[in-house]
């Protein structure tokens, strides 16, 4: 079985659950470990598959939190750096819908530093690249984009995911879709939800928006759609594949959920670098990633609230 490795942000969400969307008035908070690649890599271990995490977390209580919890979930932390720096905080509202609102306090996740040696472990691999924080200068950044740099030189599979908030990049969204192109262009798999594809393809029809991120490059496209399922694109051929339905309370890390039940199953395939060619072998493993993603809303807290293998067949079945 193929590792995925994912790369990008670890941090603790402060979460204050059915207290509106308003984040000025919220009275309590309950720590959370999150950062979507991080939560991408324990959906894929939870799910039985084999992760790696690259990125930086504090020397202090919230950093080892954090990789004890990875590593409580089977993901693999050896790629994992500490730093002076305190850890990265999220501080997250959760309206009675599931509909979340984030402030971010960054710290330790903008000192990753870049490691040659990673490059020969990609190699027969998948990388998963989130970009919440990852191209917003700094070390960071620079690392992220060695370690894309390897992926293409290893002829690894490349999935990209652009993570896109509001509060990082206010007034500056051009600056984020310029940076994203890149990705986009060189990708094998990119997830967006629905405001990603408008926002980086510049339309508002989402199969229209499908079509001309298709243009940059990216063969394949999975556009996340809430309840109502996941646009799978690729090429001229698309589909709505349905979720399942259920009682939604927080949608944090429900699109993580998704991608890494999807990458988990990509990885046990033969070649992931040809599953573009069978469109209804890839419409199936979208379909099971929709009911990980769907039954990851059901509790607060997104690694906590990730499915097991044997949650999710019972969803299925």
């Amino acid at each position: 079985m193929r590792k995925v490795f994912c790369i990008g942000e670890l941090l603790i969400d402060f979460v204050a659950e059915n207290q509106g969307s308003n984040l000025s008035r919220a009275q309590q908070f309950t720590r959370k470990a999150g950062g979507a690649p991080a939560n991408v890599a324990a959906a894929i271990s939870k799910l039985g598959g084999q992760s790696a995490f690259i990125g930086c977390v504090g020397e202090d209580p919230f950093g080892t939190f954090l990789q004890h919890t990875l590593e409580s979930q089977g993901a693999d932390t050896r790629y994992l750096q500490r730093s002076s720096t305190f850890t990265t905080m999220a501080f997250v509202s959760i309206a009675e819908d599931g509909e979340r609102d984030f402030v971010f306090s960054r710290g330790a996740d903008r000192e990753l530093k870049y490691l040659p040696s990673v490059k020969e472990d990609f190699k027969g691999n998948l990388i998963h690249l989130g970009a919440a924080t990852a191209l917003l200068g700094g070390p960071l950044e620079a690392a992220y984009n060695h370690y894309f740099f390897d992926a293409l030189t290893c002829g690894a599979f490349i999935s990209f995911d652009p993570n896109f908030r509001q509060d990082l990049w206010k007034n500056r969204e051009a600056d984020f879709v310029k940076k994203c192109t890149p990705f986009i262009e060189k990708a094998n798999l990119c997830k967006f939800s629905l405001e990603e594809a408008q926002l980086l393809s510049g339309a508002e029809d989402t199969m229209e928006a499908c079509n001309l991120l298709h243009q940059k490059g990216v063969e394949i496209i999975v556009v996340t759609l809430g309840k109502d399922g996941t646009l799978l694109s690729m090429g001229e051929r698309k589909t709505v594949v349905p979720s399942i339905p259920v009682k939604a309370v927080d949608t944090t890390g429900a699109g993580d959920a998704f991608i890494g039940c999807l990458l988990q199953q990509l990885a046990r395939t033969d070649n992931p670098l040809q599953v573009g060619q069978d469109f209804d072998a890839l419409a199936s493993m979208v379909r099971v990633a929709n009911a990980a993603g769907a039954l990851t809303t059901t509790g607060f807290g997104a690694i906590e609230s990730l499915p097991d293998r044997q949650q999710l067949q019972q969803a299925l079945a």
